[in-house]
């Protein structure tokens, strides 16, 4: 599957709701997600984190890269991958290890590791160095941390930020935590840009949060922080019984 599929599918008319992109884990949630029908797939960069031991942040980028390649491989539909901040390699040599993994997007945030916001400035050159180095061939979802990093105006400084990265090659912007009430104006002011909004239990539907302006919905690590419910009860149902 290429990145241009993955394009087409964020361009839906409007009342067609958000695209709708499952985080797995591992190949086996990945083939669960696929075989539900959804059309692609987001790796969240927490839930592999925990999956293979590790902080969220902390994962070696070597494994992330390889827990990637495990999950394209798993599946047939296109797979964008939260890659964090890019651990620190020069955009050509990310560029050609998403390339390697199989995955055709990438999830790139504007935070580092000690959770300062970087540079929009900054940022945008080393995404526009990421867009020259892929090409068209990697679909780049540029994530916005105003919202997590108490930033003073984050709706502002979203928007701001959101342009920059579009005008440097974004094909999506990633205001993550953006409260749903903010999503009208976000959307107001990136006109067609493709806007990700992040799915919780409790919050707006699929069906509200694309009537609020968010033309695709990822779930971060909740989708596994959800199934590891089901183990931690299955687990005492199996404490609690002598039978298999």
């Amino acid at each position: 599957m290429t990145a241009e599929a993955l394009r087409a599918l964020h361009r839906r008319l409007p009342g067609d709701g958000p695209l709708v992109l499952p985080g797995p884990w591992d190949a086996a949630s990945a083939r669960a997600f696929e075989a539900a029908g959804y059309p692609a797939l987001a790796t969240p960069s927490a839930g592999i984190a925990a999956s293979l031991g590790y902080e969220d942040g902390a994962t070696p980028a070597a494994e992330m890269f390889a827990a990637v390649a495990r999950i394209v491989r798993s599946v047939s539909v296109p797979v964008t991958a939260d890659l964090e901040g890019g651990y620190g390699l020069p955009a050509a040599e990310l560029v050609e290890r998403v390339r390697e993994s199989g995955a055709v997007g990438v999830n790139l945030e504007d935070s580092g590791p000690d959770r300062a916001l970087k540079d929009p400035e900054a940022q945008a050159e080393w995404l526009a160095e990421v867009r020259a180095a892929a090409g068209p061939s990697l679909f780049v979802n540029a994530r916005v941390d105003v919202y997590i990093r108490g930033a003073s105006d984050p709706l502002a400084e979203a928007v701001a930020r959101a342009r920059l990265y579009a005008s440097a090659g974004a094909d999506c912007v990633y205001p993550i935590a953006a409260p749903p009430s903010d999503l009208p104006a976000l959307r107001a002011g990136l006109g067609e840009l493709p806007v990700n909004a992040l799915a919780v239990p409790g919050g707006p539907t699929f069906t509200e949060l694309g009537g609020l302006g968010a033309t695709r919905a990822t779930f971060g690590d909740g989708l596994l922080v959800r199934a590891l419910e089901g183990v931690r009860s299955l687990a005492k149902t199996l404490r609690e019984t002598d039978t298999a």
